[in-house]
């Protein structure tokens, strides 16, 4: 098959990542090269090597490598940037929201309403604590839990079943680098004295109404994933808040439930960023208000090549700043259109293929297919081209070209 293009293809994941996650993988499956992969994380290390290399042999230098002056600087510096009075730096944005719920005081017997149209970790992390994850549909424009929806559940008239036990928390998702609508969700959780839990894990350095995510609630939660807009080189979390008293249970929590050395007040968690990886965080920081403006550009570009070829592009919301986490559009036809633009040497990828209500997983909690049709139509339709600072003009052309030909 041809391939667009005479890009070298870029080597960043293993043989066995490669088939846990093929749309990573360098070759097509007839073994010709990829021109466009979805994610290139060497190219990112080579731009900034240097850097990188100097604070990681800092640490190692230092023999501090736990909940060293890495982390504090790093959790001072965020806390900073995301406009907060806290952070608190954990071992993975699962980590983040779980201890969170948990802080919070929510546990067995609770409810937690969120959108069932996100990875699987943001209901793990409710379960984990005890509690019921329950749903309520997203907005087809922003796939983002839908506030009309989310106030018919809680008045008792949304789709599903309803189990026992009282809603305590609404946990909204800024997904794929775009802002939940905040401001009714907030009004709901007023009214109905409920909790607020951001999951901001996709979407670090995005505004709504003039303030970032992760701010906007009784807490944040972050990722920093590989992959994501500011990614470690491992796993790492962080969780925000402006209250200081959920922030110091936070990080009892984090370490085994204690603030002095072998004395535990509650049962605890061993949740802590390392200081490799916080070291590494710091250099990145530096990066990221140009890394999400150039993902800005890219999407703009995108957007301009693929305007009238019958695609549903990103939303751009007014009052919102959007940080591309995922250049996301839908297409009917997405598994041939993506199969098509495989074969042509440019990857893309599926978040997500499958809903929560309708993960295996979560049988026993009495969803059945139809309850959320907005994100089972999602699921079925959603296709995310490649988007990462390092992607050239050249590489955006060669993924429209794809499309182009693909539909």
């Amino acid at each position: 098959m041809p391939v667009l293009g005479g890009h070298p293809a870029p080597v960043f994941v293993s043989g066995t990542e490669s088939a846990l996650f093929p749309q990573f993988a360098n070759e097509n499956e007839k073994g010709a090269p990829v021109a466009v992969p979805v994610l290139d994380l060497k190219a990112q290390y080579q731009r900034i090597r240097q850097a990188i290399d100097d604070a990681v042999r800092g640490v190692l230098e230092s023999g501090l490598f736990v909940l060293g002056p890495n982390v504090r600087a790093l959790e001072e510096e965020l806390a900073s940037f995301l406009g907060v009075a806290r952070a608190i730096a954990l071992a993975s944005g699962t980590d983040a929201l779980h201890l969170t719920i948990h802080a919070l005081g929510i546990g067995a017997g609770d409810l937690v309403l969120t959108s069932p149209f996100t990875f699987v970790a943001t209901a793990t992390a409710i379960s984990y604590t005890g509690a019921r994850p329950v749903f309520a549909d997203i907005h087809p424009a922003t796939f983002t839990l839908d506030p009309d929806r989310a106030a018919e559940y809680l008045a008792g008239t949304g789709p599903g079943p309803r189990p026992e036990g009282r809603v305590k928390a609404i946990l909204p998702i800024h997904l794929y680098g775009l802002p939940a609508d905040m401001d009714p969700l907030l009004h709901l959780a007023r009214q109905h004295r409920l909790r607020v839990v951001e999951d901001a894990a996709q979407a670090i350095g995005s505004e709504y109404r003039g303030r970032r995510v992760g701010g906007l609630g009784d807490a944040g939660c972050f990722s920093f994933y590989p992959t994501k807009n500011l990614g470690a080189f491992g796993d790492g979390g962080l969780a925000t808040t402006q209250d200081p008293v959920l922030a110091e249970r936070i990080v009892r929590l984090r370490v085994y439930g204690g603030r002095d050395r072998y004395v535990h007040e509650e049962l605890g968690f061993n949740s802590r960023l390392d200081e490799i990886q916080a070291a590494i965080l710091r250099v990145k920081l530096g990066f990221l208000a140009e890394w999400n403006a150039r993902r800005r550009t890219i999407a703009a570009r995108y957007r301009e090549g693929l305007a009238g070829l019958g695609l549903t592009l990103p939303a751009e919301v007014p009052g919102c700043t959007h940080v591309y986490h995922q250049f996301t559009v839908r297409v009917p036809d997405r598994d041939g259109v993506q199969h098509r633009m495989a074969e042509l040497g440019v990857r893309s990828t599926v978040y997500y293929p499958v809903p929560l209500h309708l993960q295996p997983m979560y049988r026993d909690l009495g969803y059945r297919t139809g309850d959320f049709p907005e994100a089972e139509r999602a699921a079925r339709e959603v296709l995310c081209l490649p988007i990462y600072p390092e992607l050239t003009d050249a590489q955006v052309d060669e993924v429209v070209e794809a499309c182009k030909r693909s539909l």
